[in-house]
């Protein structure tokens, strides 16, 4: 898969490609990425790529002309990539993005900065606008590297395991369960006992109900827009039911043997 990154800073990506699982991919030959310097692309010897809004107002907004002479020089690198326009009026980044992107021959990223760029280019150039997140970044560089990472990691052969990738927190819309390495007994808490079993069946139950828990505990809203299987529901009422037998001991246990006297005397 190829990655195509059109930003003001392409230093930025240096250490990006040249660490982790992005540097293995590249070594491997399972991805190509290059940043190309939207600078580059730009008319003068200053070589701006921003000016006033039209209309007034604070900030800048980047020039249509650069962006798109950018844009066609990564198309020529990568004719059948998608470009995706990094922007906070996007299309929320989650798992089921990440793999759909992994599907495309390729990704045209294009870092905004300032305002953001001018409306034609997002109307003529961009296939897609994304946002990682409803918060506002200086510019779209790093949430051009997470995008990257998350769509990576899916391809076929760049993680360690065949599976890692399936087992990851939001691959089955879950949670990740807990995860234990040694040693055994750590400042007195103890690994759970079925992780040193050795029975695999049990093991994979035991995480499969605990990624469960901590999605109930953590992200409950996960749940309320997916179906759930059998096993999981049970998992669920099982847990709901020792809630309750915790609550009901509460409420008993919290029972004023006094509030009677008040009616005395």
């Amino acid at each position: 898969m190829d990655f195509r990154v059109l930003t003001i800073f392409p230093d930025l990506f240096v250490p990006f490609w040249n660490h982790g699982m992005i540097r293995r991919a590249i070594d491997q030959g399972r991805i190509t990425a290059a940043a190309i310097d939207i600078r580059d692309h730009a008319d003068g010897r200053h070589r701006v790529t921003d000016d006033r809004p039209y209309g007034g107002g604070s900030g800048m907004v980047m020039k249509p002309e650069p962006l798109s002479r950018a844009i066609s020089k990564a198309k020529e690198q990568v004719p059948e990539a998608v470009t995706v326009l990094l922007s906070p009026r996007g299309r929320v980044f989650d798992q089921q993005a990440a793999r759909e992107l992994a599907t495309v021959g390729g990704l045209i990223l294009v870092c905004g900065r300032y305002e953001g760029v001018d409306e034609r280019i997002c109307r003529t150039s961009i296939d897609l606008e994304v946002s990682v997140g409803d918060y506002v970044l200086t510019g779209g560089e790093i949430a051009a590297m997470i995008v990257i990472d998350a769509v990576v990691r899916l391809l076929p052969g760049v993680l360690g395991g065949a599976d890692s990738a399936q087992k990851d927190s939001f691959s089955e819309d879950l949670l990740e369960h807990g995860h234990y390495t040694r040693p055994a007994e750590y400042m007195g808490e103890a690994v759970p006992e079925v992780l040193l079993s050795g029975h695999h069946g049990e093991i994979e139950n035991w995480r499969r109900e605990m990624s469960l828990v901590q999605t109930v505990l953590k992200r409950p809203d996960l749940l309320e827009s997916r179906p759930l299987d059998r096993r999981a529901i049970q998992v669920l009422k099982k847990w709901g039911r020792t809630i309750e037998r915790i609550v009901d001991a509460q409420d008993r246990g919290c029972a004023d043997p006094s509030s009677g006297d008040e009616s005395k005397g």
